[in-house]
């Protein structure tokens, strides 16, 4: 559905809340649920999908007929996919997906078919209209601890190239604008904004690189450099933005500054912990930490930051920082989660959630077109300890959705 606020941006939910990996798991789940969410929160007006697809379902969606199935669900239902989810390439519930989520990541040539495959598709789903711009988010480049050196960048690069290609030969023969949005991430290549400016201003906006995408496109040098800029960006995430610590003013500053697109807006909260709170009590310190380990499931990665003195304590998984904690419980101070709640749960129990740097960041979306699509992304539902998930998920999505509207009502 589209708002009222700047720019009139679509807001959606991503679908990998609801699990499936093949085509026909993921449109049972579009089925069950997504009428549901629409009747509470847009009864009357086209709702928006953000649709995630595995690579398997993709290529299961690319058969014959399934196309012309999903477009006659979406135009009998008054529903519309403006987004992808193509971050996770494989099985993304119910087995450990830790770090593996990466991959294959932007070095692997398979991560460039699959997103090309997603491209093919979102392009056969937008509006004839021409009045959405569509975009993937993605893996922002590779898990860092896996680039051994500039030859994974360059190859990175390379990819990412080829990939605004054939974005570029897509609206050429469409007339659909599709970007491509990579995800800044706690510890991976691209983590913050500025790594994510320097990244793009260093290898991919560059001469050489301009010129490698004219000669892979048949364009002018001027085409070129704006076709990069046109299908080539980023996906901000506010989970992300609160973990790494970082002002959602700034990190939008210097994305506009270096001309970067924004893609795409995930509308997300992580979890943060107060032990500077209870001083020097070791006992609550202990209590807390307790409390805190059913967070530490064992499906996705859980970094962990908190601010020490100019820099930042980090683990790369809560069970690591829980591990260290507990060893010393004097050391923690206010740790921030990359573990996605429900956006409009301020306080859950002992602890609370990073609305404040969401509250900030929508603040801005209010008044500044800063992207074309905002998207809820609670994927943790179903590992959400039982008391943090009491609804029915459709309305707990719901919730979230008129959580984020009424804060960019005007």
């Amino acid at each position: 559905m589209r708002l009222g606020c700047a720019g009139e941006p679509h807001l959606t939910y991503c679908t990998n809340i609801h699990p499936g990996e093949s085509w026909a798991e993921v449109f049972s789940a579009l089925d069950a649920f997504v009428p549901a969410v629409k009747a509470r929160v847009s009864p009357e007006a086209p709702f928006a999908v953000g649709l995630r697809l595995s690579a398997r379902a993709a290529t299961e969606l690319l058969v014959p007929g399934e196309l012309d199935r999903l477009r006659a669900f979406l135009a009998e239902r008054a529903l519309y996919v403006p987004t992808i989810n193509g971050f996770p390439h494989g099985v993304f519930h119910g087995v450990a997906v830790k770090q593996a989520v990466y991959l294959p990541d932007w070095r692997d040539p398979a991560r460039l078919a699959y997103s090309c495959d997603l491209a093919d598709i979102l392009a056969a789903l937008l509006p004839e209209n021409g009045n959405v711009t569509g975009s993937i988010s993605t893996v922002p480049g590779a898990f860092r601890p896996d680039i051994q050196g500039p030859a994974d960048v360059e190859r990175m690069a390379s990819h990412l190239r080829e990939h605004a290609a054939h974005l570029h030969a897509l609206r050429e023969r469409t007339g659909k604008t599709i970007s491509l949005a990579l995800e800044p991430e706690p510890f991976c290549y691209l983590e913050t904004a500025r790594e994510a400016v320097a990244f793009f201003e260093g290898h991919l906006f560059t001469r050489e690189s301009t010129s490698r995408f004219a000669a892979l496109s048949g364009t002018s040098l001027s085409v070129a450099e704006e076709a990069l800029r046109r299908h080539l960006g980023v996906c901000y995430d506010a989970c992300h933005g609160a973990v790494l610590h970082e002002d959602p003013a700034g990190a939008l500053r210097e994305l506009r500054r270096a001309g970067i697109r924004v893609g795409k807006l995930q509308i997300t909260a992580g979890l943060e912990v107060d032990f500077a709170a209870l001083g020097a009590d070791e006992a609550a310190r202990r209590g807390l930490l307790r409390a805190l380990r059913p967070f530490a499931e064992g499906v996705y990665l859980h970094q962990v930051m908190a601010r020490e003195g100019e820099g930042l304590y980090r683990a790369l998984d809560l069970p690591e920082a829980l591990a260290e904690a507990e060893r010393d419980p004097s050391r923690p101070t206010v740790w921030r989660i990359h573990f996605h709640v429900p956006v409009f749960r301020e306080v859950m129990g002992p602890f609370r959630n990073t609305q404040p740097f969401l509250r900030d960041l929508l603040a801005i979306v209010k008044e500044e077109h800063i992207s074309d699509t905002l998207e809820v992304e609670t994927y943790t539902w179903d590992v959400l300890p039982p008391e943090h998930r009491t609804e029915a998920v459709s309305e707990a999505i719901a919730r979230e959705l008129d959580w984020v509207r009424g804060r960019l009502s005007r």
